[in-house]
């Protein structure tokens, strides 16, 4: 097995300061059940601390009041090559995110518009290589695939999932290099399992344990993995492959259905895009 090799990788994170459940979208969010908003900013910190220990660049996006799911940041946007196509959400709570990451994006002079259909950025695109594979069936829908593949030019490939614990793409697949993927095989429909087995027949295939531990969150340099603390069997198998995991803690950021990958909206190699402007967040 050659040697995983790491690329410095440019992300943006959304502090949880306003971090709470107050409603319930998702199958993981129990209003009843408090949130520990300090032990949640913790854990966010911890996973900023290791992008930054690695090497990567990570710049931040300012959290509003009332957007308590702001921090769950690859929902904002799907980023390619400096061109910028940002959600278009589902739900009405998080409608109003979308406009912050207009702005954030605008003031950095990316190419950038809003998905004129409903589209939650890295939650349900995750680029593989020259592939963009797609998530839908409870976010983003059908019409989103035709719209991004148009607007970034890459093939977009559909997949269909089928369990509603994982409702994003990013909840039950991750990309750990250009020709490889880790994913939960049951959370898709039958026949985008064999899509997905005749794409990468040699990818690692959690169990359920992993995918409820939200194992497949999970954030890649191509060499280290960060990944959710619970997702041991998933750890074991990437050290097998050659990888680096780094186990974060999520227990509190679950809580809202989110962990690593759900906080961090990855922008390109670091270094890329447009410039910060005097006096950004």
């Amino acid at each position: 097995m050659s040697a995983r090799v790491a690329t410095a990788r440019r992300y943006l994170m959304c502090p949880p300061s306003y971090f709470d459940v107050v409603y319930s979208i998702n199958p993981w969010m129990d209003p009843s059940k408090p949130v520990d908003q300090r032990v949640a900013y913790l854990q966010w910190q911890r996973i900023y601390d290791v992008f930054v220990e690695l090497g990567h660049q990570v710049e931040l996006i300012a959290p509003l009041p009332g957007l308590p799911d702001m921090v769950y940041a690859a929902n904002g946007a799907t980023v390619l090559d400096g061109r910028v196509l940002v959600a278009r959400f589902r739900h009405e709570e998080r409608a109003a995110e979308a406009p912050a990451y207009l702005d954030w994006f605008g003031a950095r002079r990316f190419d950038v518009r809003q998905a004129d259909y409903l589209n939650e950025g890295q939650g349900d695109f995750l680029a593989v290589g020259g592939l963009l594979l797609a998530g839908r069936g409870f976010r983003s829908e059908q019409a989103s695939h035709s719209e991004t593949e148009t607007f970034f030019s890459r093939t977009v490939i559909g997949l269909n999932l089928v369990q509603a614990d994982y409702y994003h793409l990013d909840t039950a697949l991750a990309v750990l290099d250009e020709r490889t993927v880790m994913y939960y095989p049951a959370a898709f429909a039958p026949e985008s399992q064999q899509i997905l087995r005749k794409l990468y027949p040699d990818a690692i295939l959690a169990d359920a344990q992993d995918a409820a531990a939200f194992g497949l969150n999970a954030v890649s340099d191509g060499r280290h993995v960060v990944l959710p603390a619970g997702a041991t069997n998933l750890a074991a198998q990437l050290r097998e492959h050659g990888f680096e995991p780094i186990p974060a803690d999520i227990s509190e950021l679950l809580r809202g259905g989110g962990g690593v990958k759900c906080c961090t909206l990855e922008l390109g190699p670091a270094g890329s895009g447009s410039a910060k402007p005097k006096g950004a967040a």
